[in-house]
């Protein structure tokens, strides 16, 4: 038997059928277009995984279940969309809607988390007991697994990594607070960061590596600098990776995981950014001494992480 997984993001309703194992047998993408509303989005979402499993040669008596990973406030247990920002959704019954065209279990639940899933299952950090993934993206991701199993707090909005407070009265966030871990360490705080030293300096590398155009910047620029041998850059670069290690010194400080798998698009920087967390960490968390120490990877799951946790999901 096999499982639909979908992962429903602001741009693209990906799906895929999934093997036991979270090997994906077939996928695709449509876009959500969700100023439409919720149900032409849902709509399209039944139709592409009808899609898929006609290109898998397969039928419905083939699929176990399907599992929708979504951004926002889930109701797990009732399958309902409880709040969603970006994709303007307010309570709605994804599970009511795709029944409506398929006759199998419906599971939900919240994008970081069945990213992070897919993570304790199959990919970096399989086999541990304990584990945080973290998405260093437009904002954070975060999920927590104890025990393979998502801990989403009796309200099922736990593990908002994100938005905890790294500096108090600090630099404004999405969420309509200030200092947030989101706002320091994302992959957008960065861009930000970026543009401020450039700005700051004309002389500086960082204007080469944007093609003198500070639109062109990206969670890239400042490394790409840096390797031009720019101080400045540097500078950024240094501060930046301070900022995520500190909020991995309080999310260790709090669950003492195994391991922590970073994610997004900054962690192709590899030891660049690992080597120096890894010191931040051993030096500045609570537990030193012969205490054994959480372990820092890079996520292995990709783009895949979203499809393949959520197929996975169950009650």
């Amino acid at each position: 038997m096999y499982s639909i997984g979908i992962d429903l993001g602001g741009t693209a309703i990906k799906a895929g059928i999934v093997d036991k194992s979270g090997n994906i047998i077939v996928k695709d993408k449509v876009p959500t277009k969700s100023e439409r509303g919720y149900e032409a989005v849902l709509r399209d979402m039944a139709k592409l995984c009808k899609k898929l499993i006609e290109k898998a040669g397969m039928s419905e008596n083939d699929i176990e279940k399907i599992g929708v990973g979504c951004p926002g406030t889930p109701d797990k247990v009732n399958g309902i969309l409880i709040y969603n920002n970006n994709l303007g959704m307010r309570n709605v019954n994804i599970r009511k809607e795709l029944q409506k065209y398929f006759s199998l279990p419906v599971y939900i639940d919240n994008d970081a988390n069945v990213a992070a899933l897919a993570e304790s299952v199959c990919g970096a950090v399989k086999g541990t007991y304990c584990s945080v993934t973290i998405t260093l993206g437009t904002g954070i991701g975060s999920g927590v697994v104890i025990d393979n199993k998502v801990y989403s707090g009796f309200n099922y909005a736990a593990a908002e990594i994100g938005h905890h407070t790294l500096v108090m009265d600090g630099e404004p966030c999405t969420c309509g607070r200030n200092g947030c871990y989101e706002a320091y360490a994302s992959a957008t705080a960065l861009i930000a960061q970026t543009k401020k030293a450039a700005l700051a300096n004309r002389d500086s590398k960082i204007w080469e590596a944007c093609g003198h155009n500070l639109d062109n910047i990206s969670a890239r620029t400042a490394f790409e600098a840096e390797r031009m041998g720019d101080s400045v850059a540097k500078n950024v670069c240094d501060t930046y990776i301070r900022y995520i290690g500190e909020g991995l010194v309080n999310i260790i400080n709090i669950f003492q995981p195994e391991v922590i798998a970073l994610g997004g698009g900054v962690c192709n920087e590899g030891d660049r950014l690992l080597i120096p967390l890894r010191e931040y960490i051993l030096k500045y968390k609570y537990t030193r001494e012969e205490t054994p120490s959480s372990t820092l990877v890079i996520a292995q799951m990709g783009n895949d992480a979203g499809v393949v946790g959520a197929a996975m999901l169950t009650e």
